[in-house]
């Protein structure tokens, strides 16, 4: 049950996809829809080996194959698919580079700050994937009174979420790395939301296991 002061006993578990062609380009990949490469494959089933014997009360995943294979990889198939996970759409930006789009503006870019443009695809502010995050996190509340939470998603979406947990500006997920294939754990200390860990690869947890 919640404490007096809001916070529940358990933690939510945060699970960027393996490697996929476009990540490893630095493409970007909101909504297409890549398989992972078999390096992406070999991460997931290190994962697997890492989550064991931990159990969680509810696995959500991003609809989007390379979540959801991540996840089967994992050990974790008996997941649901939950939409608002997907990731960042990035509108005129799919499938194109920081550098390119620097190129085509003449001047840096970064997605926290500066966003996306519509093209096949309509695009997302960084508030409106924010507010998906906070659905999200919503939605898993209940269950982190009784354990444990996994969530598989993507690099930007689950970098906002993070920022969003914190009750931080969503762009504050700029200031984030959050590597293929790698866990994190979003956790409380006394009354103030908190990261556990941050970006930790499988095969570091297995070293330190």
């Amino acid at each position: 049950m919640a404490s007096p002061d809001g916070v529940v006993p358990g933690n939510i578990y945060l699970f960027r996809h393996g490697e996929t062609e476009w990540s490893l380009s630095g493409q970007h990949t909101g909504t297409t829809d890549l398989p992972l490469l078999p390096e992406g494959e070999a991460a997931a089933r290190e994962l697997a080996d890492v989550l064991r014997k931990k159990r969680f009360e509810r696995v959500l995943v991003s609809p989007l194959q390379r979540a959801r294979r991540t996840a089967e990889l994992a050990g974790l198939g008996d997941f649901e698919v939950e939409p608002l996970l997907k990731e960042w759409d990035y509108g005129a930006y799919e499938g194109i580079t920081t550098k390119e789009i620097s190129a085509e503006i003449g001047r840096p870019w970064e997605v926290f700050a500066d966003g996306v443009r519509p093209g096949v695809t309509p695009g997302e502010t960084v508030e409106q994937v924010s507010a998906r995050a906070q659905q999200v996190i919503d939605k898993v509340w209940p269950d982190l009174e009784h354990g444990d939470v996994a969530l598989f998603g993507h690099g930007h979406a689950l970098r906002v979420l993070t920022a969003t947990f914190l009750g931080l500006d969503p762009r504050f997920g700029q200031n984030l790395i959050l590597d293929a294939g790698s866990m994190s754990v979003l956790t409380h200390h006394r009354s103030t939301r908190c990261i556990g860990m941050f970006n930790l690869s499988p095969w570091r947890l297995l070293s330190e296991d």
